[in-house]
């Protein structure tokens, strides 16, 4: 399909308008010439009724054997006439009849006995009147009373092939005809004209190269096109933004997974090169833990790409209660380990806006990172508070805790807290802060237990604002 084109939309349009409006000025011109002709006409056929009212019976009666020729111009009448003036081009012999005050006929045009109009009655008043007389079309006016008592009746053919009109009408419409295409071609210039800055915008983007991702600048933009530039601007300005964060995350990425690879790479050589049965299942050991690793912090980054691309993940109503139930029993065997409490506290029924799999992410995260860094033999609170319009997931711990100066660094990525010894990709709170984004919760940092260790809350939107036709994940008995 052929693209349209602005310029010839609007030079369609706006000629179309034109021409409409120069038709209907057109028309509303021919009848207002067609009026002022016709009145002209009953006045012309007035003044010759006035005439013949001051004439003695003897001159009427020598008048009306002659002929009366109402026609303004003949055709060539005027050495200098040119053949577009106004002229008629038929015979416009005008007829009358006079009679006295008895109605009796003084005098009369012969030619009204062959049309039947000799005995036609007077109107009762003076004025114009039109009829058929022998099946031709006239113009007839009457003067009654006249000062000698005289009604005199004027009859004038309606030559429908007179120009006057016609030649008004023609005067009006030859320089619309002419100007037409002079102010197209104006209109088109001008729409060209108007139209360059776009074509300047597309020349400059046509030969940008694929690697610049600067502002583009146009010198005088109009009105019209500059939030044209600033939409393209802003566009390129996000794809700069993403591009430098894509070659960031995949540098940084490149980086994290090297440690572990390189830690696979070295047990696997000690395995090979151990004899001892011992030490090369040690070895083994550890490369299955550096796998684990790997294999995790890959599923980190291919969740926060996930993320980052604003997949649509469809939102429920969860009862935040059992989600953290779920998390807290896959952390089971981890807290163990460390001798280290997890519990659950808070509003049981209380239920959020969100996904069960990706919630249930972010809790497994919080506690992760609050088993990894805690200290052995400490507490980890998850408790489940509400306000008016929030739910809050809050994950609390007693351990060292985090420096003030990196708190505000604590979700970027592979951002790790100087002072933990502690194995990680630092991928952790930075995926929570993701998914709280995802879901509009707000993220924030604080002091743990008893003035100790970190906290982290997250608050989310009450499920009340949803219909009871969402499914509910998870019941307050699962807690």
């Amino acid at each position: 399909m052929k693209p349209e084109s602005i310029r010839h939309r609007l030079m369609l349009l706006i000629f179309v308008s034109i021409s409409l409006v120069w038709a209907i000025a057109l028309a509303s011109s021919y009848r207002q010439a067609t009026r002022e002709v016709s009145e002209w006409e009953d006045a012309r056929l007035a003044e010759l009724a006035q005439i013949l009212a001051l004439l003695d019976q003897a001159d009427l009666i020598t008048l009306a054997n002659a002929r009366i020729d109402v026609r303004e111009e003949e055709k060539g009448g005027d050495p200098g006439a040119s053949p577009d003036d106004d002229d008629d081009t038929l015979p416009r012999d005008a007829l009358f009849q006079v009679r006295d005050e008895n109605d009796r006929v003084l005098a009369g045009s012969p030619q009204l006995v062959a049309l039947n109009a000799w005995d036609l009655p007077l109107p009762t008043e003076s004025g114009a009147q039109d009829m058929t007389l022998g099946g031709q079309s006239w113009h007839t006016f009457t003067l009654r009373n006249t000062a000698l008592k005289h009604d005199v009746r004027v009859f004038e053919p309606a030559n429908t092939r007179s120009d006057l009109v016609s030649g008004v009408a023609s005067r009006i419409a030859r320089p619309t005809v002419i100007a037409l295409p002079i102010l197209a071609l104006l209109v088109w210039i001008s729409i060209g004209f108007s139209l360059a800055p776009l074509r300047t915008l597309s020349n400059a983007i046509r030969a940008r190269h694929i690697h610049r991702l600067d502002p583009i600048e146009i010198e005088r933009a109009p009105t019209e096109v500059r939030p044209l530039v600033d939409a393209i601007n802003h566009v390129l300005s996000r794809l700069q933004h993403s591009f430098e964060r894509e070659r960031a995350f995949t540098a940084d990425a490149a980086h994290e997974l090297r440690t572990p690879l390189a830690a696979i790479k070295v047990q696997a050589q000690v395995a090979l090169a151990e004899t001892d049965v011992s030490l090369q299942r040690l070895a083994m050991q550890r490369v299955v833990q550096g796998v684990d690793r790997s294999a995790r912090l890959a599923a980190q980054l291919l969740l926060l790409a996930r993320l980052d691309t604003h997949e649509t993940i469809s939102a429920v109503r969860l009862v935040a209660a059992s989600i953290a139930n779920d998390a807290v029993a896959a952390n089971e065997h981890s807290a163990r380990q460390k001798n280290m409490r997890v519990a659950v506290t808070g509003d049981m029924h209380a239920e959020i806006v969100a996904e069960p799999v990706l919630t249930g992410i972010l809790l497994d995260n919080l506690i992760d990172n609050a088993i990894k860094y805690g200290m052995d033999g400490g507490r980890i609170d998850v408790a489940i508070e509400h306000t008016i319009e929030h739910v809050l997931l809050i994950v609390r711990d007693d351990g060292p805790g985090v420096a003030a100066a990196d708190l505000t660094r604590l979700t970027h990525r592979f951002f790790r807290a100087t002072g933990n010894d502690a194995s990680g990709s630092g991928l952790g709170l930075s995926i929570v802060a993701r998914i709280a984004e995802h879901f509009g919760a707000h993220l924030s940092l604080g002091v743990g237990i008893d003035g100790c260790g970190l906290a982290v809350q997250i608050a989310f939107r009450h499920a009340t604002g949803l219909s009871p036709t969402h499914s509910v994940i998870g019941t307050p008995a699962d807690a």
